[in-house]
């Protein structure tokens, strides 16, 4: 929708109820998690200071009473070097396409990079609108924003862009007012209770693998990933019962993971299960084992019963 279509509308009229899907784009750790966790005023997507955090589509249906906005959380675009993270980028570029509005998400610490300046090169051709979020506002000076913001509009003529703080939510507000002026009239698409189409168990591997990514530093993050075994309900007892399998590629790694006397993978356990039940509301009882399989991200059937 141009510019033009959207000031055609009569003073009088009431406002049409809009609702569409908003992909959420951009370079690995530049934000985009959190921003979507502070639109949504609950943690959806887990963070971490790890490049390439985000391995899934996520969905975060915002219900507002003028518009219903659907976040999809994609993973960073970056260059794969094997199959899961062809897959990653595959989801990312396949959740653009299939988007009313691209959000694109830069850093204004690090500024314009070469991936951004290569991926302002393909949001100039998208069909769809295309918004600008300038992230941490909080963290850069007045002037650099205006520079960095001259900088994107001569890359996308005509784009606005919308200078926010993901981490403590400065001008969000601003931001979703924007994006609401390109989605397509419509009525909701999801019931305004619900948040997201994705299962409980997905989130319970989320929460798992951001642990694991808290707790382990070098190549560790990048081969590993978590695979729910049982997720069990008992509602009499007000708990879930939790079985997981952390894959990684080396036995070195699994000794990483383990710990010295299994202090780590306690570690993980103990942590993970605190924001299990922060996300759960219940108690949670929660099972690790830690497996090697050099070939897990390289392996079509694995992959998929991964989700990726």
């Amino acid at each position: 929708m141009s510019d033009d279509e959207l000031q055609q509308a009569e003073p009088g009229d009431a406002p049409a109820h809009r609702a569409g899907f908003v992909a959420l784009v951009g370079r690995p750790n530049v934000g985009k998690s959190t921003l979507l966790n502070q639109i949504m005023g609950r943690k959806l997507a887990i963070v971490t200071p790890k490049p390439q955090t985000t391995r899934h589509r996520i969905l975060g249906i915002e219900t507002r009473p003028s518009a219903q906005f659907l976040f999809v959380d994609t993973p960073g675009l970056h260059q794969p070097h094997n199959l899961m993270g062809e897959r990653m980028v595959k989801t990312a570029r396949q959740s653009l396409a299939d988007a009313d509005v691209a959000l694109w998400v830069v850093d204004a610490i690090a500024g314009l990079l070469d991936d951004d300046r290569t991926l302002a090169g393909e949001l100039a051709s998208v069909r769809q609108p295309v918004v600008v979020a300038l992230n941490k506002l909080d963290r850069v000076p007045r002037a650099r924003l205006l520079e960095l913001a001259h900088q994107l509009g001569e890359l996308l003529p005509g784009k606005h862009v919308v200078p926010v703080s993901a981490l403590d939510g400065a001008n969000v507000d601003e931001l979703l007012h924007t994006v609401e002026q390109h989605l397509p009239e419509s009525p909701p698409l999801f019931p305004a209770d619900v948040q997201t189409d994705l299962p409980e168990r997905f989130f319970a591997a989320e929460i798992v693998r951001e642990q694991l990514l808290l707790a382990t530093h070098e190549e560790v993050p990048y081969q590993s990933a978590v695979r729910i075994e049982s997720f069990e309900e008992r509602p009499g007892k007000d708990l879930v019962v939790i079985a997981a399998t952390i894959l990684v590629a080396r036995t070195s790694q699994r000794a990483i993971v383990l710990g010295e006397k299994g202090a780590r993978i306690k570690h993980i356990g103990q942590q993970a299960r605190l924001e299990l039940e922060r996300f759960l509301g219940v108690r949670v009882f929660l099972e690790l084992h830690v497996k090697v399989d050099d070939k897990w991200f390289t392996k079509a059937h694995t992959l998929g019963e991964l989700g990726l």
